[in-house]
């Protein structure tokens, strides 16, 4: 038996590569490492479900420098939570004992604050929620679209975005904040842009109805612009 054994082996060692040895590892098995490679770190037997699960959650956020992707991962084996904004990683935290709780950050220019909510639904099944300044994503969206107006059109190839911000009049185009000049008319205000070598306004008149207020108009090389609805 011992002459197979020795046999078997010598047979094991004639096959490998040049310069490979036979090293012993967990639990006495042997495996072939070649010389000057790097052990490989020992895996989770989780690895392979964390890595298919660790994504639970992606949101986009409307803001007046543009729109932003939000991703979550949790791993509910080690309570891993990495947080990516625009693909950038904002959160990373490996460990975590407690699988609830919240995870505070800031999006876009303004430096936004969002949170995301943790919490336990039943079992192991996890609920995961978006806060923007405070109110759930929903909330927020429905108020911005009342202080804001988004048009979206194209100039000279670009496809370009552009946020009113009614409260202070700031208008965003691309991410950018633009400058402006502001002046009163006849029927309204107007505010004047450029963009590239595109003349841009956004005339204000009021409606004449308490409901509606006032409405706001782009106009870009004496064309209007429709609103689009984020």
């Amino acid at each position: 038996m011992r002459r197979a054994v020795a046999l078997i082996d010598a047979l094991r060692v004639a096959s490998l590569p040049p310069g490979a040895i036979l090293a012993a590892g967990a639990g006495g098995s042997e495996a072939a490492a070649g010389s000057g490679a790097e052990p490989e770190p020992p895996r989770s037997r989780y690895g392979y479900l964390e890595k298919m699960t660790d994504l639970v959650a992606v949101w986009e956020v409307a803001l007046s420098d543009g729109v932003h992707k939000i991703e979550f991962e949790h791993g509910t084996t080690s309570g891993k939570r990495v947080v990516y904004v625009d693909g950038k990683e904002e959160i990373r935290k490996e460990w975590m004992f407690k699988l609830v709780g919240k995870e505070t950050f800031t999006v876009g220019a303004a430096k936004t604050k969002a949170t995301i909510n943790i919490d336990a639904v039943s079992g192991f099944a996890y609920e995961y929620t978006l806060e923007i300044n405070g109110k759930s994503l929903k909330k927020y969206m429905e108020n911005r679209s009342k202080t804001t107006n988004t048009w979206v059109l194209s100039l000279d190839g670009v496809d370009c975005r552009v946020v009113l911000e009614k409260d202070t009049m700031d208008v965003w185009c691309n991410g950018k904040k633009m400058e402006t000049a502001g002046e009163f008319v006849e029927d309204g205000t107007e505010t004047h842009f450029s963009v590239g070598d595109h003349d841009c306004c956004i005339k204000a008149v009021s409606s004449g109805k308490l409901r509606e207020g006032i409405i706001h108009t782009l106009i870009v090389d004496d064309r209007e612009i429709p609103e689009v609805l984020e």
